[in-house]
């Protein structure tokens, strides 16, 4: 009988441990780290607001330094890894994702999100973008 009730107990435990806030206010809904996705027409119009924001390239140095758009700081999508990046203290800030075509901006997005970064705005390739580009 004893075992019975510490076995149940047990069950209990182990089915309601996953139950716990993960989220404010007592919100138990697990969620995927999420991003926005914009337009770069969107993110040209962020870019002219003087708020604090930043515009990270995750392509390679070699590519950065090819063409980049201005103000832009490089944040390889191959060293985001477990933790931030240094050139990204505040998990605020707005941070403005590009890269060449749009993919490795999404995967850098998607680590930055999941690293507890909340504001995050990825849009897309230098490819396309009609906005000015330097050079080094």
């Amino acid at each position: 009988m004893k075992k019975s009730i510490v076995l149940i107990a047990l069950l209990l435990l182990v089915f309601t441990a996953g139950c716990s806030a993960s989220g404010p206010a007592g919100d138990t809904e697990k969620r995927e780290p999420t991003f926005h996705q914009i337009s770069q027409e969107e993110a040209k119009e962020m870019m002219a607001k003087d708020d604090g924001h930043v515009v990270v390239d995750v392509r390679r140095q070699d590519e950065y330094d090819a063409g980049h758009i201005p103000g832009a700081i490089l944040v390889p999508n191959e060293s985001i890894g477990c933790d931030s990046p240094e050139a990204l203290p505040d998990y605020d800030q707005i941070i403005l994702v590009y890269c060449r075509s749009g993919n490795r901006s999404k995967q850098a997005a998607q680590k930055l999100a999941g690293m507890g970064y909340t504001n995050i705005y990825e849009f897309g390739g230098i490819t396309t973008w009609t906005g000015d580009v330097v050079t080094d």
